[in-house]
């Protein structure tokens, strides 16, 4: 983890230059979408890596008070500037330095992949999230196209490219299965997952517009073809 941290560190300061612009800005949103819709629209919300407070704003924005852990002390003094409101942490998903039954909802956008226990990372989501609390995560989702993310990774590093994402972290990239069935044995009921995003925020113009277009087509009956995993689930009334 020493090494993902030091990554986002390195490139806080470009982060938002991906995330919040052009198609990064359509990208992040569409995630954003994909999970909000499992999560109350008011309430105490956590989100798990939640780099530069994108989500966190938003998720203030729409009525809902947020607090954000990040593994990046850099991410952190970014969100703080970004959304004054809330209280964000630096901290490890496995390791969570909140009290029992805190939170109504837990989000984590993109962030899971790099967790290198993520049994340890939902067990303690399910501890702090309160009795009838919401989760919903979007991770990395394993398919034609990101089979081939991590030797594109290593060749970046080797050429020192400084981008976000671009780093051979030993990141997992997930079936629907996989969580599934992580969230079912973590204690979580009402479990769901479906596959999101065909328009890549690394596609190019005319590119990247065709395959906004088709998006809808694409995770409706091609799910397949999507990269990212979105899994929901709830934790049980006493």
């Amino acid at each position: 983890m020493k090494k993902v941290q030091q990554h986002y560190d390195d490139v806080a300061d470009i982060y938002d230059d991906r995330y919040d612009r052009d198609q990064g800005r359509y990208y992040h949103a569409h995630i954003r979408s994909q999970i909000a819709c499992h999560l109350p629209n008011e309430g105490v919300l956590l989100d798990l890596g939640c780099g530069t407070g994108l989500f966190v704003q938003e998720y203030v924005r729409a009525g809902g008070r947020a607090v954000g852990l990040d593994i990046s002390p850099k991410m952190v003094e970014k969100a703080q500037r970004r959304c004054r409101e809330s209280g964000f942490v630096v901290g490890t998903a496995d390791v969570l330095p909140f009290r029992d039954n805190t939170f109504d909802a837990l989000a984590s956008l993109l962030a899971f992949s790099y967790v290198p226990d993520p049994e340890g990372m939902l067990k303690e989501a399910y501890r702090v999230l309160k009795p009838g609390g919401s989760i919903a995560i979007c991770t990395l989702g394993h398919n034609i196209f990101t089979s081939a993310v991590p030797f594109i990774y290593q060749v970046g590093e080797k050429v020192g490219l400084k981008k976000v994402g671009v780093g051979d972290f030993g990141e997992h990239y997930y079936s629907e299965k996989e969580i599934q069935e992580l969230l079912a044995g973590a204690g979580f009921v009402d479990v769901d997952t479906n596959r999101c995003s065909f328009a890549h925020l690394a596609l190019r113009g005319p590119v990247f517009r065709l395959a906004r277009s088709v998006e809808p087509f694409v995770e409706e009956h091609i799910p397949y073809l999507a990269y990212n995993v979105c899994g929901s689930g709830r934790k049980p009334e006493r």
